[in-house]
């Protein structure tokens, strides 16, 4: 049986006290970036935050490390940072295995 190489990751993000839209609008531009690495967007939901929860939860994935790698280091994405650290506040992202 073959080992797949392939990255199964999912994000959970908080925005910003008043930045929900910003992070919205933030997450637009940075993950339209994700096809030019192999990756692919599979699911992303949004939620009003209340009560501690993430502002937006999204499922991705990519051919392998190398190509995580590559997104992360893409230097469109870097030179968001100003504005991802304007907009969000915490994120969490770790790997899952779909069923």
């Amino acid at each position: 049986m073959a080992v797949s190489s392939e990255v199964l990751l999912c994000c959970f993000l908080w925005a910003r006290d008043g930045e929900a839209v910003g992070l919205s609008d933030y997450e637009d531009r940075v993950l339209a970036l994700v096809p030019r690495h192999g990756g692919q967007v599979l699911q992303r939901a949004v939620s009003d935050g209340a009560d501690g929860r993430p502002h937006e939860v999204q499922l991705y994935r990519f051919p392998d490390t190398g190509a995580l790698d590559a997104y992360l280091a893409d230097p469109d994405r870097q030179a968001l940072t100003g504005d991802r650290d304007r907009v969000v506040a915490r994120t969490e992202l770790f790997p899952v295995a779909l069923r």
